[in-house]
């Protein structure tokens, strides 16, 4: 088993803006050793010329002091340099992705960051080599990294965490873009509830996880929040694939029909379910509506909360197939497994990350050693994700902190009415 990975996601891990201060520090720090080696410098040359005044005065090791604080100064400004020109890596990565996917839904904001784009390559145009070269070497990783084209499968057939990674980086279904809504009109669908509750708000990640419904056949369930100052919030629970039929006339809508209707870009039967279930819940356009998804409804999540008329501020899903593109008032929480075959067809998510500052990625290696397993879904099970849930609610990672803290707000709720609900396919 690997250890657990908390970042923003993507080949941008790091603030570019902090890296920049940081530089700027280690700068500050380079010029003030460098005035300290000028002053030992001037001490030394005083010292030598009036050697009976300062008798007993040590002229080798006042040089030797100059030279160690010339040299401390030089590799400060080394690093400061290399700090900023990291930064400007990743700000050139972050900006190639900000300017094709503004391009779909804002031309003046793509031209403007073009602008700034061109201008850091025109400071030094083998930063973008750098750059194209960083985001190659993310997106390759998984595919040919030690122990994949040598695994348990022979030479020349590579894991299925790694092939479910090409196809998703050559249909380009991994990532969501702004503006993307789903096309087409969903199979018919009829929702039911089939239970209800008034449970305790979780405690942590973990507790959410172990929310996800399923008994009684039910595919979603949604919990209504009163606040303390009585306002209302929801809260949706979202299952994973029921079945593996591709038949219109299946009865589950969670199956494998639904799957590749979303990965492709169309509206499925499992999506129109859930919009259905939060309507019967009483969840209203502009409700506060947070999401918590397994597999396949990881994709349904990502549309709910990019295209539904409900104000969702918090996703999290676990083993999704594909990464939306949210706001930057909106928390995207993704945990995945790097052996995961099904996580894989998001091809690792975006380059540049996605949503709020407080959001992040968390992964981990459930299987080290590649073999015949990775054909299974293993890696995919809810036990394994609730495992990895459980290591981020034991993290001090600011961002798992921070996730904490929406879990003590909830727990502020003054009544929490849960309704489980089960949708089928119909006509």
């Amino acid at each position: 088993m690997g250890g657990l990975s908390i970042d923003h996601g993507g080949v941008i891990a790091v603030d570019t803006e902090e890296l920049r201060a940081v530089a700027a520090r280690i700068a500050a720090a380079a010029g003030a050793c460098g005035r300290a080696a000028t002053a030992v410098e001037q001490a030394r040359v005083a010292v030598s010329s009036d050697p009976e005044a300062f008798e007993g005065v040590p002229l080798p090791a006042l040089r030797a002091a100059a030279q160690a604080l010339h040299e401390v100064a030089a590799e400060l400004a080394h690093a400061a340099d290399g700090a900023r020109r990291t930064a400007d890596v990743f700000e050139i990565v972050e900006l190639r992705a900000k300017v094709e996917a503004l391009a779909h839904t804002d031309a003046g904001a793509a031209t403007a960051a073009q602008a700034r784009l061109d201008r850091l390559l025109a400071a030094d145009p083998a930063l973008g080599l750098v750059a194209t070269a960083l985001v190659l070497q993310w997106t390759t990783r998984p595919l040919f990294g030690p122990g994949v084209l040598l695994g348990g499968l022979g030479p020349s057939v590579a894991p299925a965490a790694a092939v479910t990674q090409l196809l998703g980086s050559t249909t380009g279904f991994a990532k969501v873009q702004p503006g993307e809504r789903l096309r087409g009109h969903a199979d018919p669908v009829r929702v039911t509830a089939v239970a209800r509750s008034a449970p305790r708000a979780p405690a942590d990640l973990t507790a959410a996880l172990r929310r996800l419904p399923e008994s009684g056949g039910a595919q979603v369930a949604v919990e209504r929040y009163t606040m303390k100052d009585g306002a209302t919030r929801y809260v949706a629970y979202l299952s994973g694939t029921r079945s593996v039929s591709l038949a219109p006339t299946g009865t589950e809508p969670w199956d494998m029909r639904s799957n590749v209707q979303l990965y492709a870009g169309t509206r499925s039967a499992s999506y129109q379910a859930t919009l259905d279930a939060l309507a019967a819940s009483g969840a209203q356009p502009g409700d506060r509506v947070d999401v918590v998804a397994y597999s396949q409804s990881g994709m349904i999540a990502a549309h709910v909360a990019m295209e539904s008329d409900f104000d969702v501020e918090l996703q999290i899903t676990a083993g999704s197939p594909s990464e939306p593109t949210l706001d930057d008032d909106q928390t995207l929480v993704q945990l995945r497994h790097a052996d995961d075959v099904v996580s894989r067809l998001a091809t690792g998510g975006s380059a540049e990350g996605t949503g709020s500052a407080d959001s992040f990625t968390a992964s981990r290696l459930v299987e080290p050693l590649p073999g015949p397993d990775d054909l299974g879904l293993g890696s995919h099970g809810i036990e394994e994700y609730e495992e990895t849930a459980r290591l981020v609610d034991a993290s001090s990672d600011p961002r798992a902190e921070a996730l904490g803290r929406y879990w003590t707000e909830l727990g502020e709720a003054t009544e929490v009415e849960r309704t489980e609900y089960r949708a089928e396919r119909v006509g």
